[in-house]
């Protein structure tokens, strides 16, 4: 019996308030998702110091990046916008550590949400920090209301997400006020929205196995279809994606 690989995973971080102490959590939908699709989860805590991270890393086949709240822009150089909701300070310093020794070891890295957002960032792309003003004329990415919000999907041919949805008509959900805007040189855009927002993106690099998703495929709203991302990604941790599927610049 071969052994099941082993996903990686950071967690959202809440720092300690009055008598409450800090704690790490994690969605038990992202687990669950690898779960059903063949691989063993592992909860990263927000480690600090590079060598105990290494070692962390060499416990692991593949990573995933969850979602949560916004990156802070001016990290990257930008100005900090009014509708940005700020993850802890303890996360993102580990979230972006993380991300730079993945990519230094060409670990197999899945981000969601603000996953996807760290993996576009980290290596050297930017946000668009509030899509309703950054492209107003943008379908609704996000209702307040409806945490089940759905927008249609269009996906580029000879991708994993071509592989993944096929012919007919995508809904994917839409929870986000942030998107990709530049996207980094190590990606290609692999999905949108109809009005042009980015959905997906998938490493060009022939060696180094990387995508992302805005909307969330581990979520009770996502459909069985979007499921199939963690099946496609734990190929590609195995090393069984077809070789003709990796893309190149």
């Amino acid at each position: 019996m071969s052994k099941k690989p082993i996903i990686g995973m950071n967690a959202d971080f809440r720092d300690a308030n009055g008598d409450n102490p800090s704690f790490t959590y994690v969605a038990s939908s992202y687990y669950d998702a690898i779960l059903r699709t063949g691989g063993i989860p592992m909860v990263l805590p927000p480690v600090e110091d590079e060598d105990d991270l290494n070692q962390l890393l060499d416990t692991i086949d593949g990573l995933l990046l969850v979602g949560g709240a916004d990156l802070d822009p001016r990290r990257d150089g930008f100005m900090l916008h009014p509708t940005v909701r700020l993850l802890a300070r303890r996360r993102e310093n580990f979230d972006r550590l993380l991300v730079r020794m993945a990519e230094q070891r060409k670990i197999p890295v899945m981000g969601i949400g603000t996953g996807m957002q760290l993996l576009n960032v980290s290596l050297g792309g930017n946000l668009s920090l509030h899509i309703p003003e950054d492209m107003p004329d943008a379908l609704p990415h996000r209702d307040p209301i409806d945490a089940a919000h759905r927008h249609t999907l269009e996906v580029e041919p000879g991708t994993l997400m071509e592989r993944v949805y096929g012919d007919g008509e995508i809904r994917v959900n839409s929870m986000h006020h942030m998107a990709i805007d530049e996207v980094a040189s190590a990606f290609r855009v692999t999905a949108r929205c109809p009005d042009g927002v980015i959905e997906a993106i998938e490493s060009v690099r022939p060696d180094w196995f990387a995508l992302g998703t805005q909307f969330h495929p581990e979520a009770a709203s996502a459909s069985a279809l979007d499921v199939r991302i963690f099946e496609e990604f734990l190929t590609g941790v195995t090393g069984e994606i077809p070789q003709e599927m990796h893309l190149v610049a």
